[in-house]
């Protein structure tokens, strides 16, 4: 079977990674081969010697520098299996999450500067602070409703909250819904480890209260005035693995399921609400705020969308939308499809020292919203120095937690700026001050309206005393902005500014090199695209000139916003910035300072920061400024410019609309024995307007193929023809994946699909020449493997050696260093027999090819030795492959 350019990871539509990956050359010295992979033909699977923390980022397995998708985790959390389509190198699997390496140790390449002894000078105080408690007391209680069932999720999810409400209220009051991320599900108690990864909690053990996590937020938000509810989604947690989209749908579904509850509670169902929902205010669901943590941000922005494009088919929740969003806040989110809710306002919570989600993909949700819609709700970003991704929620923090829990910063060595103690590492009731006051700053921002707060969250650098002593630095785009640099393929440059690409494997026009297989921020890449044609920046080396695609108005701005990116650690860089209009007239708006972040190997700090110049009264045409000029007057003089706006106070009203949303969905076909058919992946349109969305196609390359597709008015489906050539050769069932995100006018909800391609002939046998291989001492014992057809997959066997031999057995100083080396982490010595250390033994018969050859090259030595034996067992997989069972004997030189 030949299906046109597919050769990928069957479980693709199951298995998206996160972005968080970077293209390194194959010339690349090997690496120590991970200690726990079995490679059986299309199965992967890695053991870890201990469970690995339940966390919100995907762990992934990687080929050398190709990712191969995520895997999936068992009950323990120990075991991780991934089926794959094509061969791989046992010697050059690896799994990954964020970027980092989790099955080895992986040398970080150092930072060129350290960090600064002590930290800046605080930010000025804003004129309101959020975190200071209002005049009501509060009340709270629990509610648990009958468990809901979810498509793709066998077991039913529950439906249990805490709410905290205030007491003495006048009036409907406005609801924030909180939603924890992923973590660990039950325990035992009086065990230290976390317990079985399933759902429900088995006997004996209890289910780890997450939704409790965030009760000094809600006391705080309850005594301003509002309705809390923080739901718990352990249901969730424990069976998304096996989901396309890691869970968003489901938690989406599941915070609408909530949502309706209330709804119904607000009016004609208040008799029959839970006691703690009569006992507090009537709820005004026409002024919602979600709060999201970790895999819960992703999940609430799913819950935003759908609210007001609703998905198509049976996602859970398919009733009336009686509830209006407000905005979101979100903590160290994920955001594995790239796809923010552009009308609705968001404030993204980014922890410096985050070691769960540790690429900080969540300032997708402010970069991928550009340019998408009318750029009305403002999208900030909060990067919080010090804090680490768990302690937003006290149950997972040590200490306060009922469970076991434990800090997620990952570091062997003490970190300069995130391990605990250091100036710059916040303790864990510091960063939930933080979590607090911010979370209020959204609520009062975007619920309330309160201006004097927004500040807090639009880049105009001041702080919460409430929050002190953390810095929480603040950029955004949106809200009373107009742009006027988004770079673009139509931005030039000159000097020395030069327009680069954000994602692209060419190093010369890339804004940044990557470090090893990690991306991170405003470099985050959509997972399988390592070229994105549409995300541009303006990369700085000294003095430097940018022209926008055609002159811009800032006629009503105050002041010019920029957001910079400088290098980590450097202190005292200055810009001066200049604008010219069409007329040639040039303004000096002043300069602008920023020191870089504080940064180790092992932080993402190539964040940009946002600073401003105000604009002239008079001397240039405002309505038409045609340049922006930028001169470096101190420091390294190297920045990168992610955009630029003309800034104004204020919040217009966001005005949310539904726009075109797209979903890409499935398709299982037949190969069939010959003849070529054309087949189209489903990808479905849905919602009435014009908008455009960019779609990614993969090939058995790993190449991607993309394609612009316009929506127009009435549009139901975008075509998209696949060809598949049917033969009458075995392969692996084949796929072809598709993912979309949205440029101009548009929303996606199912990022990923694809074709599947159902292999139906028979897998060739494979057999083994000679049965018993014979050879003298430095000498190599050599077999033969014959396949009885001509395959399209590689024909993969893979093993080790038994101790069911005759005689004695062959041991670890009878084979060559090198060999024992290339497929064992083990030391020779002491000489042991081979079938008691870990050897990775395999074989493959390439497509196209009908033998292979399987050698373990002896070596001599002067002991006087009775013949010595190998037996090699070789399973495959899938297990209609046949097994194979060598043996071979070496004996003394003559």
């Amino acid at each position: 079977m030949r299906i046109s350019r597919v050769v990928l990871p069957a479980l693709l539509v199951v298995g998206l990674a996160t972005p968080a990956q970077a293209v390194q050359p194959r010339n690349n010295p090997p690496q120590e081969p991970s200690s726990g992979f079995t490679v059986s033909g299309s199965q992967l699977v890695w053991r870890s010697p201990a469970p690995l923390p339940v966390g919100d980022s995907a762990v992934e397995f990687w080929d050398g520098d190709r990712m191969l998708g995520r895997a999936r985790p068992s009950a323990d959390h120990r075991t991780f299996t991934l089926t794959a389509t094509s061969a791989v190198n046992p010697r050059e699997l690896s799994v990954r999450s964020s970027g980092r390496r989790l099955d080895a140790s992986e040398p970080l390449r150092p930072m060129q500067s350290k960090p600064p002894a002590t930290p800046p000078a605080a930010l000025p105080a804003a004129p309101a602070d959020p975190g200071k408690p209002g005049p009501f007391r509060t009340a709270s209680g629990e509610y648990t409703l009958d468990s809901v069932k979810l498509p793709e999720y066998p077991q039913p999810v529950e439906m249990q909250a805490n709410v905290i409400a205030p007491v003495g209220a006048p009036g409907k009051r406005p609801v924030a819904l909180l939603l924890h991320g992923r973590h660990s599900v039950c325990y035992k108690p009086g065990e230290p480890d976390s317990g079985p990864f399933v759902w429900p909690c088995p006997a004996g053990t209890k289910s780890i209260p997450s939704y409790r996590g965030y009760l000094q937020a809600q006391q705080l938000l309850a005594s301003q005035g509002y309705v809390t509810v923080s739901i718990s989604a352990n249901g969730i947690n424990a069976q998304d693995g096996a989901t396309a989209d890691q869970g968003a749908q489901g938690r989406s579904s599941l915070v609408r399921q909530h949502l309706a509850k209330w709804a119904d509670w607000a009016g004609a169902g208040r008799g029959t609400a839970p006691d703690v929902v009569q006992n507090a205010p009537v709820p005004d669901m026409s002024n919602v705020l979600l709060m999201g943590h970790s895999r819960g941000g992703e999940g609430v922005n799913r819950a935003a969308m759908d609210s007001l494009t609703p998905p198509p088919g049976d996602t859970g929740y398919n009733g009336p939308v009686l509830w209006n969003i407000r905005g979101t806040l979100l903590i160290g989110p994920t955001i594995f499809g790239h796809d923010p809710v552009p009308d609705v306002p968001s404030a993204t919570i980014l922890p410096g020292c985050d070691g769960d989600v540790s690429d900080l993909q969540g300032q997708m949700f402010v970069d991928a919203t550009r340019g998408v819609s009318r750029g009305a709700a403002l999208h900030s970003a909060l990067y919080v120095v010090g804090a680490n991704h768990n302690f937003f929620n006290t149950e997972w923090t040590p200490g306060q937690a009922e469970a076991p829990a434990q800090d997620d910063f990952w570091s062997q060595d003490p970190d300069a700026v995130c391990t605990p103690g250091t100036p710059t590492r916040l303790t864990a009731a510091q960063q939930q001050n933080v979590g607090a006051t911010y979370i209020a700053a959204a609520a009062q921002v975007f619920v309330g309206g309160d201006q004097r707060v927004l500040p807090l969250l639009d880049g105009s650098g001041v702080s919460a005393p409430s929050a002190a002593p953390a810095r929480v630095l603040s950029h955004a785009i949106g809200g009373a902005r107009g742009s006027f640099v988004t770079p673009s393929q139509a931005t030039t440059t000159s000097g020395k500014a030069q327009l680069c690409r954000i994602v692209t494997p060419d190093t010369a026009s890339a804004c940044a090199e990557q470090q090893g297989f990690r991306s991170q921020t405003h470099y985050v890449r959509l997972w399988g695209v390592d070229d994105d044609p549409d995300r541009f920046a303006v990369k700085l080396s000294g003095a430097g000139t940018i022209h926008p695609e055609r002159p811009v108005s800032l006629a009503g701005a105050r002041n010019l916003a920029l957001r910079l990116v400088v290098p980590p650690n450097s202190t005292g860089n200055e810009f001066d910035v200049a604008v010219t209009d069409v007329h040639g007239r040039k303004a000096t708006l002043g300069s602008v300072s920023l020191d870089g972040l504080p940064s180790t190997d092992r932080t993402s700090t190539q964040w940009a920061q946002e600073v401003r110049v105000p604009l002239p009264p008079r001397g240039i045409d405002l309505r038409q400024v045609a340049a922006l000029d930028l001169t470096p007057t101190s420091g390294p003089g190297e920045a990168v410019l992610i955009d630029a706006h003309g800034w104004a106070p204020g919040l217009p009203d966001p005005r949310p609309v539904s726009l075109p949303r797209i979903d890409l969905g499935e398709l299982s076909v037949q190969e069939g024995d010959s003849g070529t058919r054309t087949y189209e992946v489903p990808v479905k349109v849905t919602g009435n307007g014009t908008g455009a969305v960019r779609l990614f196609l993969s090939n058995d390359d790993r190449e991607v193929t993309t394609k612009l597709e316009t929506i127009r008015p009435g549009q139901q489906s975008i075509k998209f023809p696949v060809d598949v050539t049917g033969n009458t050769r075995w392969s692996f069932d084949q796929s072809k994946q598709l993912l979309a995100k949205a440029v101009r006018g548009t929303v996606v909800g199912r990022y990923t699909g694809g074709l599947t391609v159902l292999n139906d002939d028979p897998e060739p046998v494979l057999t083994v020449a000679p049965a018993n291989a014979e050879t003298e001492e430095g000498g190599v014992l050599k077999w033969t493997v014959t396949s009885s057809a001509v395959a399209d997959s590689a024909l993969t066997r893979s093993g080790a050696l038994s101790p069911e031999v005759q005689g004695q057995e062959l041991s670890t100083v009878d084979v060559d260093p090198q060999w024992f080396k290339e497929h064992s982490p083990e030391d020779p010595l002491p000489a042991r027999p081979l079938s008691e250390v870990r050897l990775w033994l395999s074989l493959s018969v390439e497509p196209g090819r009908l033998t292979t050859e399987f050698t373990i090259p002896t070596v001599a030595d002067q002991e006087v030795e009775p013949t010595e034996s190998v037996r090699v067992k070789m399973s495959a997989w899938p297990p209609s492959g046949n097994s194979l069972d060598f043996t071979g004997t070496v004996t003394d030189k003559k």
